[in-house]
């Protein structure tokens, strides 16, 4: 198993010699926690995978270039969401003559039928819940729920305030409690 720090996967990547390997250390360290962050935010699994393929594109092509200014993780993970965010943008496009409830309906209809997606009645209602939020409530509460990530990490991920980040939090969780209460769970 890889127990490689970042610094050092950082040091390998700066070597002409060792940038696959490099490379390879932070796929086997980053894939499963990006492809959750990922499938969080586009919900299928099959989206997931070309976004996540996507996102190590990026992350390639971006590495030579990181000042560590940032941890490496919070600028993986920015990377992650992004491109997460432009495929369900690019998505939404196609879907233009759609109203955004007609949207919401389908990534539900299209979750429900992901043979991946093993949920009870329960995860499923949190996951219409989650649905029925503006997109940086979704962020900011499967980030926070979910992951469990700090405010501070999540400041850098997504590049706003911790206040701001709190908020978004509370006003979250707030409309879940409503819905799922409206819902009975």
């Amino acid at each position: 198993m890889n127990n490689k720090s970042d610094e050092e996967i950082l040091e390998l990547f700066r070597d002409k010699n060792t940038q696959s390997q490099a490379f390879s250390f932070l796929v086997k360290k980053y894939q499963e926690r990006l492809y959750w962050q990922i499938r969080k935010i586009v919900l299928l699994h099959d989206d997931t995978d070309d976004v996540l393929q996507n996102t190590f594109v990026k992350i390639w092509k971006g590495l030579q270039n990181f000042r560590s200014d940032s941890q490496l993780f919070t600028w993986i993970f920015r990377i992650a969401t992004n491109e997460a965010l432009t495929f369900l943008k690019d998505k939404q496009k196609k879907h233009l003559g759609y109203a955004n409830s007609e949207v919401e309906d389908m990534l539900l209809a299209n979750l429900e039928a992901d043979p991946y997606f093993d949920a009870n009645k329960a995860q499923l209602e949190l996951q219409k819940a989650i649905l029925k939020l503006p997109e940086k409530q979704r962020l900011v509460f499967n980030m926070k729920y979910f992951d469990d990530l700090k405010y501070t990490e999540m400041s850098e991920i997504l590049e706003t305030s911790v206040g701001a980040l709190k908020a978004s939090y509370h006003h979250a969780v707030k409309k879940i409690e409503s819905f799922l209460s409206l819902n009975e769970v």
